[in-house]
């Protein structure tokens, strides 16, 4: 189908063409259309134009409306003000939009990008023989809603979850198990593929017991680092070892991807290892074309904007002094890659803001050494850190970071029990079903309807509130127009152009026509929250029009069907939108 002309977009072509007759010297201008309390639409643009022509405003936009035809789209335009337009929409051309986006069920007239490019998007990135905890939490859930929204609208995406899985820990780790075997004591040490979250606790608990002896003992340091050296070589049991721990910590991340109602696919995971045998090539590369200097024996690359608190410069140390690769040769590899070899024209990290200088460094650096240019563009999407209740960062009373899994499994028992209290003809099994919905909905959404930059606060007993901002008001809205549409029986939603609408109707219809645009702007900008805040608009639009508008009540068939189609397109419309969230829209709650 072809991609429906929004009636903003309808009424911006009509503006911009009178504005063009009106005063020719303007060229293409913008009419700077926007929705407004007084009218349908309101244009701000002539004020500037004027302005800048010397000309007086009001008589400008006097001109504008002289030449605008009301008819199909526009019912009736009106100057005010010192040269501001107020522009009324037909009730015809409001239900004549939403049915042609109605019958488009697969996209709602969202169109796809003329010219989609390849993103590599690098998001949801755990560390190896390390349990998830809250901090993983936003990476995986904005870099899923990214995809689902760039996928939609035509980008070729490329996931990539850089996992940790490399690097002075693993000979850590390796050299303690070696040392002291009886210490795991589970059989996945034996049989690794009976997996899951009881076996990664064993891990961690490994990995913390090594950090200690690491940090108090020389000689054992000493012997681990010489380990990691045995790693980097590929010497066989070392490598068999370390492997052992990758493909437990996979399986573990798989569940705990599962239980956030997210893909996560083992093609996609490429760690820190990945990058191995590009290393050497990545600091020769640097240092023969002078990006990369040798400094006290290490690999650095200078900034001169970048300086410490002594005012001494702080480089990006690619190679140590010792030979040993920090992250920054690893991160410039995978930009190599992934712009050779996957041909990315965007790359994106959802990382924390807290890296940005890091990052800031590392993409400098490739666009001097000729890797990153005009037609590859590198962006961090950083993100802000999740906090407790009292506005500091999410710790257990103990001081520890909160477990992911145990947050995710918190948040669904909360929500069960929102969804039993409000059942009518639930079974056990599908309030446990809707429980988890509901849950990792509202944790998703909690952290979505944010802008990603802020920092925000974990408050389980808001996110799972019936009432204001929450997912749960959004699935209840959805599973009430489901409802309803049970309810009707033999009447189906059907589109009556002819019919004049109520207030409330014309407000949500003018909304639900601005889909499209909501879903290219959170595209463009990486924004989901802009998506989630036109998602509540959509719901609290439709309470008020369910409040007013009587649907199965109504006073004429006609008018019936009306209300019913205008219920259905609601409902897609929301149900389309939280799937590009990654949130679930359950049927009956």
């Amino acid at each position: 189908m072809a991609p429906v002309t929004s009636l903003s977009d309808s009424v911006n072509q009509r503006l911009a063409s009178a504005l063009s007759a009106a005063l020719p010297e303007a060229g293409s201008a913008d009419p700077l259309l926007r929705r407004s309390d007084r009218a349908d639409f309101q244009a701000n643009g002539i004020l500037a134009l004027a302005k800048k022509a010397k000309a007086n405003p009001r008589e400008l936009a006097t001109e504008v409306v002289a030449r605008i035809e009301s008819g199909e789209v526009i019912k009736d335009i009106e100057v005010s003000g010192p040269g501001f337009l107020n522009i009324t929409i037909s009730d015809k051309a409001i239900i004549e939009n939403l049915a042609a986006r109605y019958a488009d069920a697969a996209r709602l007239g969202v169109p796809v990008a003329e010219h989609p490019g390849t993103t590599v998007i690098d998001y949801a990135q755990p560390n190896v023989a390390k349990e998830m905890h809250v901090g993983h939490l936003r990476s995986a859930v904005i870099g899923d809603s990214v995809v689902q929204l760039l996928e939609f609208t035509g980008e070729t995406v490329v996931r990539r979850h850089h996992i940790g899985d490399w690097g002075t820990q693993f000979g850590m780790l390796i050299q303690y198990l070696d040392e002291h075997p009886h210490e795991l004591d589970h059989k996945a040490a034996a049989d690794l593929q009976a997996s899951g979250e009881e076996a990664m606790s064993n891990l961690d608990r490994l990995y913390k017991a090594a950090r200690k002896l690491f940090d108090a003992d020389e000689e054992f340091k000493t012997r681990a680092r010489r380990r990691v050296v045995d790693l980097q070589a590929g010497d066989p049991h070392t490598l068999a070892t370390w492997q052992k721990f990758v493909d437990e910590s996979k399986l573990y991340f798989f569940s705990v991807f599962e239980k956030l109602d997210m893909e996560i696919r083992d093609e996609d995971i490429v760690g820190e290892s990945g990058y191995n045998d590009m290393l050497a090539e990545t600091c020769r590369l640097l240092e023969e074309s002078g990006v990369a200097v040798r400094s006290e024996g290490a690999l650095c690359v200078f900034f001169d904007d970048i300086k410490g608190p002594e005012g001494n410069p702080v480089p990006l140390i690619v190679q140590k002094s010792d030979g040993g690769y920090g992250y920054a040769a690893t991160d410039l590899s995978a930009i190599r890659d992934r712009v050779f070899n996957l041909k990315a024209s965007s790359l994106i990290y959802v990382v924390d803001a807290r890296q940005s200088l890091h990052f800031k460094m590392v993409f400098e650096t490739a666009r001097r050494a000729g890797w990153l240019n005009e037609d590859v563009k590198a962006y961090q999407l950083a993100f802000g850190t999740v906090l407790g209740k009292d506005g500091k960062p999410f710790k257990t009373r103990e001081g520890e970071t909160v477990k992911l899994v145990d947050l995710l499994d918190e948040a669904v028992e909360r929500a069960s029990a929102v969804v039993r209290d409000k059942a009518q003809d639930l079974s056990e099994e599908e309030i446990a079903e809707r429980g988890a919905q509901v849950g990792i909905g509202a944790v998703k959404y909690a952290d979505l309807s944010t802008s990603a930059i802020r920092d925000y606060k974990f408050d389980l007993d808001q996110m799972v509130s019936l009432n204001g901002d929450t997912s749960v008001y959004l699935q209840y809205a959805y599973a009430r127009i489901q409802s309803i549409l049970r309810k009707a029986g033999e009447v189906r939603p059907s589109a009556h152009p002819e019919l004049e609408l109520a207030e409330a109707e014309r407000a949500l219809g003018l909304h639900v026509d601005a889909f499209a645009e909501t879903v290219a702007d959170a595209a463009t900008e990486y924004a989901p929250h802009k998506l989630a805040a036109y998602l509540y608009q959509l719901a609290s639009l439709y309470t008020s029009f369910y409040d007013k508008c009587p649907v199965l009540k109504a006073e004429t068939p006609d008018q019936v069907e009306n209300r019913l189609f205008l219920c259905d397109v609601t409902a897609r419309t929301l149900h389309q939108g939280m799937a590009l969230l990654g949130i679930r829209t359950p049927e009956r709650l």
